[in-house]
């Protein structure tokens, strides 16, 4: 995919436009650490004038979030994204990767081993240390503890119960639905959320056996191999049990890897079939916004929308998770400054840049505290771990939900 990312690159007249909607050149006001500084690191790799593994190009390079934000402010069209994958791709092979991200990685790369590290996870987060922990540690708190509070925020919440599928009309579509690592990990409530509110909407759900990980940490970490061998096996995965059906997910990072398959698989035996797969993928509020949807019953709640960035930015889906929320009666949306912007999360770019990660969420968090909502909804788990654990951390009353678990709790009333 190099010369097809670097290709993306060339609009680039460096006419400064990204270099406000740049969180890391926000905090920093480093030229290095804006998009147009970054593009002009990686014009110099694609050349040959900087070697992959010279440090300075893989200290700003590796600063970058990902959020994309860049690309939707530039008026050239700029396409930055594939481009510092590619990069990414380059430094890896040349420098290897971070001892902490290479663990997280080959944790990730088996089922096996997944199933074991979610176990322990959850039995941790069962026992409330995390949250014991961290409520009230400050902003500040070292990395340990605020992975803590990363894991804490995952815990779900005790809503009202609630007959599965009660008052549901019969169906008259079918999805699959991409289970993926850190959702069925982590969030399986969140999934249990997905499928009641899709019933309830007509669209029964399918089960797909034999999908992985969508392989998006490997694919911004530089592993392009797992990035791609990942790709390959939800294609077969899913053209197998689930054929023609659409790919629904309620991860924001899942959904924009997905989409993208047909171009990690440009140059495979299964382009074509990726080309297609990719262009099946909905995700669930799309899905649902297209369906109506169905109208709920009242919550009582004030509500900020915060923009997951591979959401907004990488998919250019804006409006379907707000007609979600329009849904349901009486709750009140409440507008959130920047909301579009990242929160600092970006796959495990936290534990590997606690420090600039934090400095980025601050806005956030400050922003959230100024609307004063009951609860912030976002559609992806890395926002949802990073914005429930500043609040703990920082003692911002405010739960921190998936949208779709807002709408399956209105039909449940």
């Amino acid at each position: 995919m190099t010369a097809r990312a670097w290709a993306g690159l060339d609009p680039c007249v460096h006419c400064g436009f990204c270099l406000p909607a740049c969180p890391t050149y926000e905090v920093t006001a480093d030229e290095a650490d804006s998009p147009r500084g970054r593009i002009v690191l990686m014009r110099a790799l694609a050349r040959g004038e900087m070697p992959a593994d010279d440090a300075t190009l893989d200290e700003h390079l590796d600063r970058c979030l990902g959020c994309r934000a860049c690309e939707g402010v530039c008026p050239s069209g700029v396409v930055y994204g594939p481009a510092l994958e590619s990069a990414r791709e380059l430094i890896a092979g040349a420098r290897g990767q971070p001892p902490a991200l290479a663990a997280g990685l080959w944790l990730l790369a088996r089922p096996g081993r997944q199933r074991l590290l979610w176990l322990l996870a959850r039995a941790a987060r069962a026992t409330g240390i995390p949250t014991r922990v961290t409520r009230g540690a400050g902003a500040a708190s070292p990395a340990p503890v605020f992975a803590l509070a990363m894991l804490a925020a995952t815990r779900p919440r005790h809503d009202p119960p609630g007959a599965d599928g009660h008052g549901a009309p019969p169906p008259t579509a079918t999805v699959a639905l991409l289970r993926g690592c850190v959702m069925e990990g982590l969030f399986g409530h969140v999934h249990d959320a997905t499928v009641r509110a899709l019933a309830m909407n007509a669209v029964a759900v399918r089960e797909v056996p034999g999908q992985v990980c969508c392989g998006a940490l490997a694919a911004h970490a530089g592993d392009a191999a797992a990035a791609r061998e990942a790709a390959r096996r939800n294609v077969l995965a899913f053209d197998a049990a689930a054929p023609g059906l659409p790919v629904v997910t309620n991860s924001a990072g899942c959904g924009a890897m997905l989409k993208a398959y047909g171009e990690w698989l440009a140059d495979d035996p299964l382009a074509e079939r990726a080309r297609a797969f990719s262009a099946r993928v909905r995700d669930v509020s799309e899905v649902l916004a297209e369906r109506g949807p169905r109208r709920a019953g009242a919550l009582r709640l004030r509500v900020a929308y915060d923009a997951p960035c591979h959401l907004l930015h990488a998919q250019h889906v804006a409006d379907a998770p707000l007609a979600l929320l329009a849904a349901i009666p009486e709750l009140e949306l409440v507008p959130l400054e920047g909301s579009d912007r990242c929160c600092g999360s970006a796959g495990i770019y936290s534990l590997l840049h606690p420090a600039l990660s934090l400095d980025v969420l601050d806005a956030k968090l400050r922003a959230i505290g100024a609307a004063a909502p009951d609860v912030v909804a976002t559609g992806n788990p890395g926002c949802l771990m990073q914005i429930g654990a500043g609040a703990l951390l920082t003692g911002l009353d405010v739960a921190v939900r998936h949208p779709i678990e807002l709408l399956d709790l209105a039909y449940r009333q």
